[in-house]
């Protein structure tokens, strides 16, 4: 019989989840990194271009980041032109983001690049697979915790 102690790290959800996510993470940066992009910044500029000009708030929320580490997200892109950040016309305490063209191209630059990781990604792990994963994953976002509440 086996009575060694079990580590709270093998049983710890969270540790799970981000050791996929660092793994994952860092594949698709790696696939992306011809495009001159990371996959967060991916992730921005696609929700941008296809949602249109958003609130850094509602952004946020979309990818399920904290506003102040979006608001940091959103600085190089904005250095290179990618988007732009400014101050709402109906709410100045509200800043608003945008893809501008040079962001559009970079984005369409990036997506077969973001597809061919993607489709390996299914094909080792099983479309059937990753489409259970993604639910799961979004079933851990409806837990009622509220990690960004002020």
């Amino acid at each position: 019989m086996n009575t060694a102690p079990v580590n709270p790290g093998d049983l710890c959800n969270n540790l799970a989840l981000r050791k996929a996510a660092r793994y994952l993470g860092a594949t698709y940066d790696k696939a992306l990194a011809p495009a001159g992009l990371r996959a967060t910044q991916f992730s921005i500029l696609q929700r941008l271009a296809s949602e249109g000009e958003m609130t850094i708030t509602s952004l946020a929320e979309a990818i399920a980041m904290d506003r102040t580490t979006m608001a940091s997200n959103l600085k190089p892109l904005a250095r290179e032109g990618l988007v732009t950040v400014e101050t709402s016309a109906a709410d100045r305490r509200a800043r608003i983001a945008a893809i501008t063209p040079d962001g559009l191209d970079r984005m369409k630059t990036a997506l077969p690049l973001w597809r061919a990781v993607q489709n390996q990604f299914e094909v080792s792990f099983g479309s059937d697979e990753a489409a259970r994963l993604r639910g799961a994953l979004e079933a851990v976002r409806d837990t009622g915790f509220e990690p960004w509440a002020e």
